[in-house]
């Protein structure tokens, strides 16, 4: 899979880059935005990882020939631009819509983003030289090299041959913009990926307004592996930017304005994976410095190896405001006379029109994509979701009390979910569980179980395409069974996604129904998302049919809600408009009340010091397998294909007619977590106890859309002492912080394609939270959705959790695809609930028992970095593997001493 890393020929032209284009007989094709978040093209891929073949330049300098550019001659200066309109070439990065939502703040409106190959050459000059809709370019990160066509697109000649309008590149486009005019691309000395580096620069325009050199406040964030050759650069283009050192710097040393405890700072020094700096490791390196910035001598052509659009650079929007005041002035500066090489809007309604223009063709060009309903830039076209079809439609009416009792007076939500839904093994129950509510982590719980008129359970299973790699198919068959038993089968060509969506847009309500409660649940689909749903994502295929449904969950309409911080039991009830009993209410309102105060029964196993957390489990994968698979990830990140791969295998053991719910109460009682659950499927023969501490994704009434990924996890100490220690040494641990930017800054990407230009930010950073057997480093992200963007839309943005993929996020799982060897079935996608009234709140599944067919599987693994250590990732593996193997072991034991 590897690629040459070589100077660009001067012999061979771009006729590689010609036959990009996927719709060569259209002059006019649209620009696709939200609609493919990742469709990457597969005519040079197979089994799942990309197969890479070169491209070179001809090193020529003019202008293009029959082109629509004519020679450009200077006048007086003309008024500057009130908008700046940007074409965003995504490089299939998961960092993009990061630079997207900078550049909608910067810009004054969004820009549009098309994949690198999405556009031919002749669409791109149509764009930019007749229709005249963009005022500069942007290139963005990307995976791989600027040297492999299926890497960099039409980037190369846009560099190439745009000689008159401003180019911004950043990491890969950085790259792309050196090699195009001759420098070599090489191997970094060492592979830096979420780790901050002191920039000294030339004062230029695009570093107006910033300090520079060490310890003046200029850090930046680096993700790369490859480097332009310094030596290599032609005189055309001109060094503006430098690391001041050889030296990385750790997050929490190098972040000015943080509130760091004082004690943590000096206990650190003392630490061996503390705050100290991270030398090279090449000596080369410590006699020269990294190159960071280029510009063109001639051209108004930038490029950035830098990151400035992650969530820890210093001024990184000052860089973009600088770069669209270069372009103000770069077109002003222009003649705006007939015989120029183009106009250019100057108010902002002609501005806004143009691009408004271009958003409604698109609109009624393209068809749907991944599911996605042609979704457009908010602001731009007043888009309004359709209502739906009246023949379709539904209109359900909620109806609610609050109890006159406390939960902890009838013993807690473990007694009442034993009372009202532990009968019969718990069988078609759910209960996402808030068992570990401390620091307000969480707040609610939720249950319920089969009964009421509108309860269904829906299962999809995808078809066998999705695992070939010459179909991009991501149909399947779906299964609808009611309360009454009856069942029915469907194929579903569009997907699981275009089923649910469809489902929650022709639910119609009155939104004050639910006025009064606190949280956002009020019945609707309960259940999981398994992780091979990534090909209804962007994802190109799935190596390993899973042997679990790949989505199982319930329409739930009867269901007890608990509200642990004031102790308030409710009951609700979903009924469609011609039924309104209450009788399921009031017959749960009738147990509940009549329950005996008393306390939880305590578990029946005690611990063995002597047992084995893992016996009786068969790892997939031995210790030394696992070991080298790390070191082919680290392969893979010192080459440029991922910054971050975050590999997992998994635990088997049979397990015969064990009785999951007890086993559940196990888990709960020893490794309470807040977002843990329960779910019965026996049709399926299928039960999944979750201790889950991560949130996946949350989408309020009020249309906030948070994340809170987990990366960086070390185990707790046996003494006091010992475990502040070890606390402090993940909290300074630069490979952990490290780990934790690169998915924080993924989540922000995920978010930013679904969410209000501005409005994604980051409340918590790298923050520790202890738990029953492990501390781990927590960030939190939000935003608030964009009107247009329906709450199944938001899920699919982001799905699967980046904290189980790595970035960029695609590459990610089909290098990951090729390492694991089976699927990673419920293990790594997500559980929780999808309202009636387009909310939702879904975990990532870690932590977890999946019990199928008598048989309990554990899923666990780790982001492996290029600060990696391959047997220290093996043992954090076996770490998180511990809790639930051990609850298994422990129960099974107590049953059989019994």
């Amino acid at each position: 899979m590897g690629f040459a890393l070589f100077s660009p020929s001067k012999e061979i032209s771009f006729s590689s880059l010609e036959s990009i284009s996927q719709n060569k007989n259209s002059k006019h094709v649209f620009p696709k935005t939200f609609s493919r978040l990742g469709e990457l093209n597969r005519e040079e891929r197979g089994d799942g990882v990309v197969k890479k073949g070169s491209v070179s330049s001809h090193l020529v300098r003019g202008q293009l020939e029959g082109s629509f550019v004519g020679k450009k001659q200077l006048k007086e200066p003309s008024p500057k631009l009130d908008f700046v309109r940007t074409l965003l070439i995504d490089n299939y990065d998961s960092y993009t819509y990061n630079i997207y939502q900078e550049l909608s703040v910067i810009n004054g409106l969004p820009p549009v983003v098309i994949r690198n190959d999405e556009w031919s050459w002749e669409e791109v000059c149509h764009y930019l030289y007749e229709e005249k809709l963009f005022d500069n370019i942007v290139i963005s990160p990307g995976p791989g090299s600027p040297t492999c066509a299926a890497d960099i697109g039409i980037c190369l000649k846009l560099l190439l041959e745009c000689s008159d309008i401003p180019i911004l590149g950043v990491c890969l486009g950085h790259q792309a913009l050196g090699y195009v005019h001759g420098a070599r691309i090489i191997h970094a000395p060492e592979p830096i990926h979420g780790r901050l580096s002191d920039v000294k620069h030339n004062a230029c325009e695009l570093f107006n307004g910033i300090p520079s050199g060490r310890n003046s406040g200029f850090k930046v964030v680096r993700y790369h592996s490859l480097v332009i050759d310094p030596s290599s650069l032609p005189k055309d283009l001109i060094p503006i930017a430098w690391t001041s050192s050889h030296e990385t710097i750790p997050f929490l040393d190098g972040f000015e304005g943080r509130d760091l405890n004082t004690f943590a700072k000096s206990l650190s020094t003392k630490l061996e994976n503390g705050l100290q700096r991270h030398p090279a490791k090449s000596q080369e390196l410590r006699s020269r410095d990294i190159l960071m910035g280029i510009v063109h001598c001639s051209r108004p052509h930038y490029g950035l190896q830098f990151h400035p659009e992650s969530v820890a650079t210093y001024h990184g929007r000052q860089i973009f405001k600088n770069f669209a005041e270069i372009t103000k002035d770069h077109w002003s500066r222009l003649q705006s006379s007939s015989d120029s090489m183009r106009d250019f809007y100057r108010s902002a309604r002609m501005q806004v029109s143009a691009v408004n223009q271009l958003f409604q063709e698109v609109a009624r060009s393209k068809p749907l994509m991944n599911g996605f309903d042609n979704l457009k830039h908010a602001g731009l076209c007043n888009v309004m979701k359709s209502p739906p079809h009246s023949r379709f439609s539904k209109y359900l009416k909620l109806k609610w009390r609050k109890l006159e009792c406390s939960a902890n007076q009838v013993g807690g939500s473990g007694s009442i979910f034993s009372e009202l839904f532990g009968s019969h093994r718990a069988e078609n129950t759910f209960w996402l569980d808030s068992s570990s509510t401390e620091m307000n982590r969480a707040r609610f719980s939720f249950m319920g179980g089969k009964g009421g008129p509108l309860w269904k359970q829906v299962t999809f299973r995808l078809s066998n395409e999705s695992c070939s790699n010459t179909t991009s198919s991501h149909g399947g068959c779906l299964s609808v069974g009611d309360s009454n038993g009856s069942v029915t089968n469907t194929y579903l060509q569009k997907g699981f996604f275009d089923f649910l969506n469809q489902e929650l847009e022709s639910i119609c309500y009155d939104a004050a129904d639910f006025d009064g409660l606190p949280f956002d649940f009020y019945g609707g689909y309960i259940g999981y998302i398994g992780y091979n749903l990534k090909v209804e994502c962007g994802a190109s295929l799935n190596c390993h049919e899973s042997s679990t449904p790949d989505a199982c969950l319930f329409f739930a309409d009867n269901l007890v809600a608990i509200d642990h911080h004031c102790d308030d039991v409710y009951v609700m009830s979903l009924h469609d408009e011609d039924t309104g009993t209450t009788s399921w209410m009031d017959e749960v309102e009738q147990k509940v009340l009549g329950m005996k105060p008393h306390r939880q029964t305590k578990p029946l196993s005690a611990a063995s010091a002597d047992a084995s957390p893992t016996q009786g489990f068969s790892a997939e994968k031995s210790r030394q397998q696992y070991i080298a698979d790390v070191e082919k990830c680290q392969k893979f990140i010192r080459d440029g294909e991922s910054y971050e791969l975050c590999l997992t295998t998994q635990m088997r053991r049979s397990v015969g007619e064990l009785h999951s719910l007890a086993l559940y109460l196990e888990m709960r009682e020893k490794n309470p977590a807040p977002y843990a659950a329960w779910l019965s499927f026996p049709r399926e023969n299928l039960c999944i106890c979750c201790s889950s501490p991560e949130r996946f994704l949350r989408l309020d009434r009020d249309g906030v859309m948070e994340a809170k990924p987990i990366k960086g996890t070390i185990a707790r100490g046996a003494s006091p002492e010992a475990d502040e220690l070890l606390k402090q040494r993940l909290q300074y641990s630069e490979k952990d912080q490290a780990e934790n930017l690169m998915i924080v800054d993924l989540l922000r990407n995920d978010l930013g394609r679904v969410c209000e230009p501005g409005s994604v930010h980051v409340p918590h950073l790298m923050e520790v939270e202890s738990y029953t057997t492990v501390h781990t480093m927590v960030s939190m992200i939000r935003g608030q959705k964009r009107p247009d963007a329906s709450a199944v839309d938001c899920v699919r943005a982001a799905f699967p959790g980046g904290s189980m993929t790595g970035a960029p996020k695609l590459r990610s799982m089909e290098i990951l695809d090729s390492l694991e060897t089976s699927s990673r079935g419920i293990y790594s996608g997500c559980i929780g609930y999808f309202s009636y009234n387009q909310t939702f709140d879904l975990n990532i599944v870690i932590r977890s028992v999946v019990i199928h067919e008598g048989e309990a599987s554990i899923g666990a693994g780790g982001a492996i970095t290029a600060l990696s250590n391959p047997a220290n990732e093996y043992e954090e593996m076996v770490l998180k593997t511990r809790a639930p193997t051990k609850a298994v072991v422990e129960y099974q034991s107590s049953i059989l001493s019994i």
